[in-house]
């Protein structure tokens, strides 16, 4: 059997590195795969992408001109949202490989055409990263319910039109998918009932498949040669918090970390915390905590960042909306408690007072209490380091879940077959 991925990126994000280790795990357990993207990161050859020089430009230039439309929105939030308009060669470099079935993930960032997918005359498969496929554009409604029926009057574009580009986007996804025979994978149980929920997809098939993590990789490390390496203070309890632009991206929820930690600065705790973030250089006027911060700007490669969670001693992701995080999943490997609001995807991996605490949304007394309740006691916090890790061990290994692709894309394939 020969499987295509189909990704924007292979390293390049979240939900690109969450495709690429999947498809490291599937050459791992002896499935021919082949991954197929718009930008490439690694050196690895089983990722196929422009090589010669114009087309690696064109390339990069594709997520600006996609980008286009938007101008006419002047009035648009600072969201993700991604138009899909560009044409494209997918089809023709897809049918040059000549797969057995083809896994689609994020295709945003102009990739792919509407269109395009609709002439993929393969099984097709779709792994969801976020709520994009289901929307008119953007990849998490906000508490916009429009995708149930079909977009329009976008709150995320600031349109006061009903025929605006989430419209137009909708209903060409519903025009070309009409007829499709898509699998859909989510990562996360909240993206499946949204899913679920949605017009374009409540008649698809959709299976829960979480994202995967190579354990041998994301694994404890003694927290105090950890500091040392990455020169962090011995003598404080250190609060990670980390996320691409995760200063900057509201969805993230850094407004509702920083009067957490004001509040637990206030309380007795301003003495004995440091705040390191990831992801985020520091700015101009950083924002005061009240107790000492430390921007550590991007981590490019998993042996730092993996250095960086066994170096803390808890990891917070305050998040108003989210999938499955990557972030939360590499910290629970490294034996770090985590804390979120209990919202999308992280009840699946937060185990509330078991690995880490799940704080009502979005109460930032009770964000703090948690972040306290993981840190006060040292014997409790050592069993929720435990825990942690254990969670992993059992339902995130690379392993197990690309023998559960394995077994999808076999079961999908001979259905397929079996109707012609």
């Amino acid at each position: 059997m020969k499987v295509v991925l189909l990704n924007s990126s292979d390293l390049n994000g979240g939900a690109s590195r969450a495709a690429y280790r999947l498809h490291q795990g599937l050459i791992g357990i002896g499935i021919n795969s082949q991954m197929l993207v718009q930008i490439q990161e690694s050196n690895d050859s089983t990722v196929i992408s422009p090589q010669n020089k114009i087309g690696k430009e064109l390339s990069k230039l594709r997520p600006r001109f996609s980008r286009l439309p938007l101008k006419l929105y002047p009035n648009r939030k600072t969201s993700e949202y991604s138009s899909s308009w560009l044409p494209d060669r997918i089809a023709a470099k897809v049918k040059k490989l000549a797969p057995d079935v083809i896994n689609l993930h994020f295709i945003c960032e102009s990739y792919l055409q509407i269109r395009t997918i609709a002439s993929l005359k393969k099984p097709l498969i779709w792994t969801l990263h976020d709520m994009w496929a289901f929307t008119g554009g953007c990849h998490y409604n906000q508490n916009c319910d429009r995708y149930i029926n079909s977009c329009g009057t976008c709150p995320q574009l600031g349109s006061d039109r009903n025929l605006d580009l989430s419209r137009w986007q909708w209903q060409s996804k519903a025009k070309y998918w009409k007829n499709l025979d898509f699998t859909i994978i989510t990562p996360s149980r909240w993206l499946a009932k949204e899913a679920q929920a949605s017009s374009l997809f409540k008649s698809t098939r959709v299976e829960v498949i979480p994202t995967a993590l190579d354990i041998n990789k994301y694994k404890p490390t003694n927290r105090q040669i950890a500091r040392e390496q990455l020169n962090l203070p011995q003598d404080k309890h250190l609060v990670l918090f980390g996320a691409v632009n995760g200063t900057s991206n509201h969805r993230k929820g850094f407004h509702l970390l920083l009067p957490a930690l004001q509040s637990l600065s206030k309380s007795g705790w301003s003495d004995r915390l440091e705040l390191v973030i990831f992801g985020s250089s520091q700015p101009l006027n950083p924002p005061e905590f009240g107790f000492k911060s430390c921007y550590l700007g991007k981590f490019n490669d998993d042996v730092s960042l993996a250095l960086l969670y066994a170096a803390v001693d808890v990891f917070i992701a305050p998040s108003i909306q989210d999938n499955l995080p990557n972030t939360v999943m590499e910290a629970l490997a490294c034996g770090t408690p985590c804390v979120a609001f209990n919202i999308g995807g992280m009840p699946d991996m937060i185990e509330h007072l078991r690995n880490g605490y799940l704080a009502q949304p979005f109460e930032i007394e009770d964000l703090a209490q948690g972040i306290a309740w993981v840190l006060e006691d040292k014997e409790r916090r050592q069993k929720l380091c435990d825990r942690a890790r254990k969670k992993v061990e059992q339902e995130f290994t690379l392993e197990l879940q690309a023998h559960r692709y394995a077994s999808l894309y076999t079961s999908i394939l001979k259905e397929y077959n079996s109707n012609f």
